[in-house]
């Protein structure tokens, strides 16, 4: 018995909609939050109608012909945009699996011809593995994708640059200290020193776990680019433990104005720009 698969498909193409949104749907972990019933359907008719198109008797059993670009193309935009709207991995292949299941119960009600049915299913499930590839592997692009821009908000938010008073910025730094986060750092803080014309600059550790050579390598850098900007700084916030570290490492920072409190550097700084705070009591 000879079948026309592509006529077969795009004749039942209803049917296979159908159940194919009758098994999404009776997923338990369906997410109605991040999609509502018809925008799923919208997304699963446009895939499975470029399906239709696309297959017929010779490219069934290859799923790297060109003719399945433009389901490879469709496939890999509704699973990066998966990823961003934060569905999981199990979520994204219950999607392209479950098409699956419904093409092969149309088929298996088409097709009485067992032998004529079993290389067709075979060649599907073959096509479908295919698309499940290329839906996994753009869903971790998507989401690789989200991490590496968290991350860098995360960076964004960890370092910020305050104006603590006219012409003397300050730079809490929480968290570990490596060559990018320290190249933000530097970035964030020249930045600062060009829009307010500050002349000094307060990088307090207070939060830095622990120092080590190459974190005093990257504190050093930064300043010396502060000072070409014509700016000065002061690094506060040195514990006991990590001034015993720095002493320990025969880390020179002897050069490097530096006070135990992000109080007393402030004070500091109030000095080198002759300015004087003063308490008094309000009548």
């Amino acid at each position: 018995m000879s079948v026309n698969i592509s006529k077969l498909l795009q004749k039942e193409r209803k049917k296979i909609l159908e159940l194919w949104m009758k098994n999404q749907l009776a997923d338990e972990s369906l997410r109605e939050d991040l999609m509502s019933n018809d925008e799923l359907r919208e997304q699963s008719d446009e895939l499975l109608t470029a399906l239709t198109k696309s297959v017929n008797d010779k490219n069934i059993g290859n799923p790297q012909s060109g003719d399945f670009d433009t389901v490879h193309e469709i496939l890999s935009g509704i699973s990066i945009s998966r990823a961003r709207q934060g569905y999981s991995p199990r979520e994204t292949g219950v999607y392209v699996f479950s098409l699956r299941d419904a093409i092969v119960e149309v088929l298996q009600a088409e097709i009485k011809d067992v032998a004529a049915l079993f290389p067709i299913v075979l060649s599907f499930n073959k096509l479908i593995d295919a698309f499940g590839v290329t839906t996994f592997e753009t869903f971790i692009k998507g989401r690789e994708e989200v991490i590496l821009r968290q991350t860098d908000e995360i960076t964004e938010i960890s370092t910020p640059v305050i104006q603590l008073w006219d012409g003397i910025l300050g730079l809490p730094i929480i968290g570990t200290l490596d060559s990018s986060r320290t190249q933000v750092v530097m970035e964030n803080l020249l930045q600062r020193i060009v829009e307010t014309g500050s002349s000094i600059a307060i990088l307090d550790i207070s939060g830095v776990p622990a120092v080590d050579s190459l974190v005093a390598q990257h504190l050093i850098k930064t300043i010396n680019a502060t000072r070409l900007m014509g700016a000065e700084c002061i690094i506060s916030g040195i514990r006991p433990e990590i001034a015993q570290t720095v002493v320990h490492l025969g880390i020179d920072l002897s050069n490097i104005v530096t006070k135990a409190s992000l109080a007393s550097a402030l004070r500091y700084a109030f000095a080198m720009t002759n300015l004087e705070v003063k308490r008094s009591t309000i009548k």
